[in-house]
């Protein structure tokens, strides 16, 4: 079944070389700014990583950013960096992780277009308008079949930030999508392990490619997204969808991770925290704990009984004991010695969680109860902190930073790096504000 706009290829191509940078505003402005900082942290922990080492080959000379050419490998390990941890932001109008896919290109296109912060956040607008377009018509069934969503409309975004970045025709752009359209891959089957990070590696380099070899003269069939047989067509039941009257950044808007953990662990965890705070229960008064939420949290979070650290950021049980067995969940929490802590392991091997078929496939809601030697507490939360309309503290966005960065940076450098990335919307050179090269 082919998509009914058989035109959507010529309007995501408006959508990168219309774009006026002049036409965003403030909260707009604002909402990518924190998202590029956010993603800069993250990337920098990530290289501290498995996956981090094993993609640093890739990295030019300049560090984050390279002096000359973009190299599309660059892209590949940035991208891979920013996902290593499942610290990287995340939106529900891609079902998936935005920045970890957009900034990458961005960074390494910086030396070679000049790049200022404020070409950096059109750049990103026009990635993010662009593969949330895609993914309208068929999700979040997309998601539901078993596609990594970040992975497969990740590919359109990237494409469509570099394309912006290079200045390419309208033409261009159209062939710089198409070309993307035979690239997306990325299974959920591979969550928990080294390849889920690489997936977003992979669509940072798969779209980037295809912008590159478009502006060199390259062309594809000029309906491989919405056409028969096209990207929509095999990855989805698609249905005509209206325009958003606004911006899908500013309508979706951009989540930040409170957490480095799969999303959907997020609104038990602060919800189990709650609980433990308000009632004053301590690990050892715990009898049991159930956990209800959506059948596509179900579906990530497929282990239960974690043997590494990839693992446990995608068990639903492993989140919820170390809530309540820890000060607080981060980095630290996914490493040892926090993996083998007997008291979080005994507490995981008292969750019960399961799917509420009454939720939405891909609702955030969580319903914890707990219950202890004299009571049975319960609380009911729908959104975790740092949503879009309830984003983290300033305190807490520095702290995260802060945590993430000096993984690889010592602290004096990475409080300057975030002290300079305050005044990135105006920054002239994106290249001169992010050389960390002396580190990576």
């Amino acid at each position: 079944m082919a998509l009914a706009d058989h035109d959507i290829e010529s309007r995501l191509a408006a959508t990168v070389t219309d774009l006026d940078p002049d036409s965003l505003d403030e909260p707009t402005t604002d909402t990518v700014e924190r998202a590029f900082v956010d993603t800069v942290g993250v990337t920098l922990a990530g290289f501290s990583t498995e996956v981090g080492e094993s993609v640093s080959r890739w990295l030019p000379d300049g560090g984050l950013v390279a002096s000359g050419k973009g190299d599309p490998e660059h892209a590949l390990a940035l991208g891979a960096a920013g996902h290593a941890l499942d610290y990287d932001d995340l939106s529900w109008a891609i079902d998936g992780h935005p920045s970890v896919v957009l900034v990458p290109p961005i960074l390494a296109l910086a030396g070679e277009t000049d790049a200022s912060g404020r070409d950096a956040i059109a750049a990103y607008v026009a990635g993010f308008e662009v593969m949330s377009a895609v993914a309208a018509p068929i999700s979040p069934e997309h998601y539901e079949a078993g596609w990594h969503a970040t992975a497969t409309f990740g590919t359109f975004g990237a494409a469509a930030a570099a394309a912006y970045l290079l200045d390419l025709t309208p033409g261009e752009a159209r062939n710089a999508l198409c070309i993307a359209a035979s690239t997306p891959a990325g299974l959920k089957r591979n969550f928990g392990s080294m390849t889920k990070p690489l997936h977003a590696g992979f669509a940072a380099r798969s779209g980037f490619t295809a912008a590159l070899v478009a502006r060199d003269g390259a062309t594809a069939d000029a309906e491989a997204i919405g056409g028969e047989g096209g990207f929509l067509d095999l990855y989805g039941q698609p249905r005509a969808v209206e325009p958003p009257e606004r911006r899908s950044i500013d309508e979706r808007g951009i989540h930040t991770k409170a957490y480095p953990c799969c999303y959907f662990t997020h609104t038990a965890i602060a919800a189990t925290q709650s609980l433990a705070s308000d009632h004053g229960i301590g690990p050892a008064d715990v009898e049991a704990i159930t956990v209800e939420a959506s059948q596509g949290a179900a579906d990530a979070l497929a282990h239960s009984d974690p043997g590494t650290g990839l693992e446990a950021k995608f068990s639903m049980e492993y989140a919820v004991a170390s809530a309540l067995a820890r000060d607080r969940v981060d980095l630290a929490t996914f490493e040892e010695p926090a993996l083998s802590d007997p008291v979080v392991r005994r507490l995981r091997e008292r969750v019960s969680f399961r799917a509420d078929s009454d939720l939405g496939y891909d609702t955030h809601t969580s319903t914890v109860r707990i219950e202890t030697t004299g009571e049975t507490v319960e609380r009911r939360q729908e959104n975790p902190p740092g949503t879009h309309g309830n984003p983290l503290s300033a305190d807490r966005r520095r702290a995260k930073f802060l945590d993430c960065a000096t993984r690889t940076l010592d602290r004096e450098r990475a409080e300057r790096l975030y002290e300079d990335l305050g005044g990135f919307a105006s920054a002239r050179s994106l290249s001169s504000l992010l050389d960390v090269s002396e580190v990576l």
